[in-house]
């Protein structure tokens, strides 16, 4: 019979240490697996714990590999561990050519309840034959077996959950029965009109190729608007890091700075085609705070021709949300307060004209011609101003050959009225025999609308010079200001000051005005070119100006009346920066360049501080606030000019 070979580095073990028995419970839940892990849930809008929690836990891997006794690498490997080929003897073959054991031997197998069991593998070992060593019948090692891998989870975006709104409503069966009643009589009326259609066959063809085409567009806007958001999320997805930038960022180091701040570069908004033009024009959409619209052209004379119309999103750095091509470069732009879809555009040829977002056609619905009064020369600046008394929309335009002109949205018209004829005398204005014109006529380089006088309004010249005009008196200039030695590139009234205005040059000077007096109230030397200025819509005393260096500057005269508290190159050396504007909302800016491109830049917290509230104390708010800061200046000034 079979006898029991004992491997000599077995663990010997006694008849008492055999019969203990070590009761453990195995369980599947892993020990160090956390049991507290909560999740937020949008659905109850509360933290809560999660139930199922991973427990798997890997002790040991050992990859190997079997071969076949017969294939050559089993050959190999004998060869090279000295072992015959008489010696192999597979186990099945041990069974099938050993003999059966004898009576006894059963006997004391069936007595003995699994005493005398054999081991499976167990072999038997031949007199004659060389003894080797056997394997370890508890080595687990060498009978490990390969687990299942845990798949790979993908890390996506976590998004703001959607607006909420809380509504109630009941549902009577009188309210159900008028609904069933509605929608029996439009069923009604829909076989009405089969029935009409179907008496009237050749017209039913046209009709029938009438409705393909709008479900045909149809389809194709509604396709084009899924396509866009989800080209929306594709973007947010990549630029990740500047969503979370734009949101939560805030730089920590300013209060290490000393009142000074930085500016943080965002997105970047460029259109392959625009790459040879210049941003010439820069405005944000007062109603869609992240929409904006960019002109595009060129201010050299040489190098004029087709301009573009872009409007991006912040939601889509990528792609332009509309593009509308021109034929002339744009020099300027205005998009309407209230009516958000009216945008006036003004072109290096002269005309004006009126963009309506709604229809998204390539053409504007409104454009001035030769007989309808455009300018000889290009349009400089276009301000949208309040409907007139006939509720028709109007806007004015200041241009080269010196006029400033009203513009009236009449049906399908374009009415215009000559406001005022700039000339180095004065004002010239219309006459019984015509228009007289100035001996010598000066060019107007920027237009500006007081924010709380509807009438009072500010040109600049070419000539270095800024006008008070008002909308009443076209015969003569309110008020003159000699304010620089070149042409006055932009002229902004204060958000909230009345008195205050900006002015900037390329005389390499910004200056502040007080519209009572002649002289600039402050007068800052950017040693470049400054190319556009702009009032901050949080702060009276907040500006910002870019220069043709390639620099952004932004001052806040209530921190330091002599030097700009952030002065920082956004672009390359070679790059100049042509006009800059403030987000109605957020605390970010953007900035164009004559390559075509426009970046977008948050301000850091020291460029928007606020005053700190103490304790027990409540700051008053509002643009009383802001006013009373202004003034505070204004009345230092004063007396300082009293003491001098």
């Amino acid at each position: 019979g079979k006898t029991m070979v004992k491997p000599p580095d077995q663990l010997d073990l006694s008849e008492a240490e055999l019969k203990e028995e070590f009761t453990r419970i195995l369980t599947a839940n892993n020990p160090h697996a956390p049991q507290n892990i909560v999740r937020y849930s949008f659905k109850e809008r509360s933290y809560k714990q999660i139930s199922s929690v991973d427990q798997l836990a890997i002790h040991f891997v050992l990859e190997g590999n079997l071969l076949h006794k017969d294939s050559d690498e089993a050959r190999r490997q004998r060869a090279r561990d000295g072992i015959p080929e008489a010696e192999v003897v597979s186990l099945a073959d041990t069974e099938d050519t050993e003999d059966t054991p004898a009576d006894g031997a059963e006997d004391a197998g069936d007595t003995e309840e699994g005493a005398g069991e054999e081991r499976p593998d167990s072999l038997e070992i031949s007199l004659g034959k060389k003894e080797r060593k056997l394997t370890n019948q508890f080595n687990f090692s060498e009978r490990a077996s390969q687990t299942m891998n845990n798949p790979m989870r993908e890390r996506e975006c976590q998004t703001e959950p959607p607006p909420r709104g809380k509504f109630s409503a009941t549902a009577n069966q009188w309210e159900i029965y008028d609904a069933y009643v509605e929608e029996r009589r439009k069923q009604e009326k829909v076989k009405e009109k089969q029935k009409v259609l179907s008496s009237k066959k050749e017209e039913d063809k046209g009709k029938k190729k009438l409705q393909l085409v709008e479900n045909q567009s149809d389809d194709i806007t509604k396709v084009a608007k899924v396509a866009k958001i989800i080209e929306r999320m594709v973007t947010q997805n990549t630029f990740d890091d500047i969503a979370q930038d734009f949101k939560y960022f805030e730089d920590a180091s300013d209060e290490f700075r000393d009142q000074e701040g930085t500016l943080l570069p965002l997105w970047k908004f460029q259109h392959d085609k625009a790459k040879r033009l210049s941003v010439t024009a820069l405005c944000w959409n007062q109603k869609y705070k992240d929409l904006f619209a960019v002109g595009l052209g060129s201010y050299e004379f040489t190098r004029q021709g087709q301009g573009m119309l872009l409007f991006y999103s912040l939601k889509n750095a990528t792609f332009p949300e509309y593009i509308f091509s021109t034929m002339s470069g744009v020099m300027c732009l205005d998009i309407h307060k209230q009516l958000s879809y009216l945008v006036a555009v003004g072109f290096y040829d002269g005309c004006v004209a009126i963009y309506n977002l709604k229809e998204q056609g390539p053409q504007p619905v409104y454009r001035s011609t030769a007989r309808s009064g455009k300018h000889t020369d290009p349009v400089w600046q276009v301000k949208w101003q309040k409907d007139d008394t006939d509720n028709n929309h109007n806007f004015f335009s200041v241009s080269s050959d010196g006029r400033v002109v009203s513009w009236t949205l009449v049906k399908n018209e374009l009415m215009f009225t000559d406001i005022i004829k700039l000339s180095t005398e004065g004002p010239v204005s219309d006459g019984k025999e015509g228009m007289q014109l100035p001996a010598m006529g000066t060019c107007g380089t920027s237009l500006d609308f007081h924010k709380q006088i509807d009438y009072l309004f500010l040109v600049g010249t070419e000539e270095g010079k800024i006008h008070k005009c008002s909308k009443s008196y076209s015969s003569q200039f309110l008020e003159t200001y000699v304010a620089h030695n070149m042409a006055v590139d932009a002229v902004k009234w204060n958000h909230f000051h009345p008195k205050v205005f900006m002015s900037c040059s390329s005389d390499w000077t910004v200056k502040i005005w007080d519209h009572t007096i002649k002289s600039p109230v402050f007068t800052f030397d950017l040693n470049a070119a400054v190319g556009d200025v702009a009032w901050s819509p949080y702060s009276a005393t907040v500006f910002a100006a870019v220069t043709t260096d390639g620099k952004v500057h932004v001052f806040d005269l209530h921190i330091n009346k002599y030097e700009a508290i952030c002065q920082q190159a956004v672009v390359a050396k070679k790059t100049k920066l042509t006009h800059i504007e403030f987000n109605p909302a957020y605390p970010i800016i953007i900035v164009g360049d004559d390559r075509g491109y426009v970046t977008s830049l948050k301000l850091s917290p020291n460029l928007r501080k606020k005053p700190k509230e103490k304790k027990g104390q409540e700051l008053p708010k509002g643009p009383e606030v802001e006013v009373a800061k202004m003034e505070k200046l204004l009345m230092i000034l004063d007396y300082s000019k009293t003491r001098i």
